[in-house]
């Protein structure tokens, strides 16, 4: 498939806040086209998905967003005949990230609007705008609208074990692990996590060390998410997610193919919630890959709320 025939992929967000207790939801006027929309728009070379949302939600609102839960994709297709896939998060914004919005009026984007969520159907100029808002407020209806993320971190690619004379745990990057690690960290910071923890093996951390850096956060190694441990038995990737799950921040884990299927099984398991096609893709992913598991805030009685699954940016 050419480029000039595969479809044109952008990503935006439902930014929302509660006022008095009822959503308000953040939509643009976009003076060169005079219509009303949710803000969004197209992946960079070399960006990936999660990424280019939070970019673009800062150049056209001015807002700094965490991405929240996944609200799916709406397709359409544009003037010229190609396909658009547009992907959408929540993304809550509190007091302090307004304060700091930076946005003025300019040739794209003529204003910035926040509207009751249940008048913003009438201002949308596109149904498939609606499709998400739809999306959105069932969420929010449903009490599932607040959620936290534990991330599943598959190291980058390393030195085979075949090439490599010293302890498996001491195996370095391949150049290609290295590119694969500089790539998803702009994409994993985008969720904003607060917890860096990481497997003590040498391609783990030094897989993580990008974002860490990008987030001037310090990494936590340990041997309860290691390889080693987990071939010996003496993994605790249980205790690991329950404390995750009791500090209901987001977090990264980076660990091993063999370990990460036990990760995204005991998540499941401690929120109650059944195994589907999504919770499988997470566990079998490929070196430089991830998983974001979005968990309600009362995960007891709504479990896990989303999972995505993300990897390094096309060449």
């Amino acid at each position: 498939m050419s480029d000039a025939t595969m479809p044109v992929l952008a990503a935006g967000a439902v930014c929302w806040r509660l006022v008095d207790g009822k959503a308000r939801i953040l939509l643009v006027h976009r003076g060169d086209r005079a219509d009303v929309s949710l803000p969004k728009g197209k992946l960079d070379p070399g960006e990936t998905l999660p990424q280019t949302a939070v970019r673009e939600i800062a150049e056209e609102t001015g807002l700094a967003i965490t991405l929240g839960a996944p609200l799916g994709t709406v397709e359409y297709t544009l003037p010229s005949g190609r396909e658009k896939i547009v992907y959408y998060w929540s993304s809550e914004i509190d007091d302090h990230a307004l304060q700091l919005s930076t946005f003025t009026p300019n040739a794209e984007i003529s204003s910035v609007e926040w509207v009751p969520l249940e008048k913003v159907r009438k201002k949308l100029s596109y149904a498939h705008d609606i499709d998400v808002i739809d999306r959105f407020a069932e969420r929010l209806e449903s009490g599932r609208a607040r959620t936290f993320a534990i991330i599943a971190l598959r190291h980058g690619t390393a030195v085979p074990p075949s090439t490599w004379d010293g302890a498996d745990a001491t195996r370095p990057l391949m150049q290609r692990g290295a590119d694969q690690a500089l790539s998803v960290a702009p994409a994993i910071a985008a969720f904003a996590p607060r917890k860096l923890i990481s497997s003590t093996a040498t391609r783990c951390l030094a897989t993580i060390a990008p974002l860490a850096g990008r987030l001037g956060l310090p990494v936590k190694d340990t041997d309860s998410i290691s390889q080693d441990a987990w071939e010996y038995g003496a993994a605790r990737v249980d205790k690991v997610v329950a404390k995750r799950l009791k500090r209901q921040e987001t977090a990264v884990l980076c660990s091993h193919g063999p370990v990460l299927p036990e990760i995204i099984l005991e998540i499941a398991r401690a929120t109650g919630t059944p195994s589907d096609s999504a919770l499988r893709r997470a566990a079998e992913l490929s070196t430089g890959e991830y998983a974001v598991i979005h968990v309600a805030r009362d995960f007891t009685n709504h479990g896990i709320v989303a999972v995505e699954s993300h990897g390094p940016a096309r060449a």
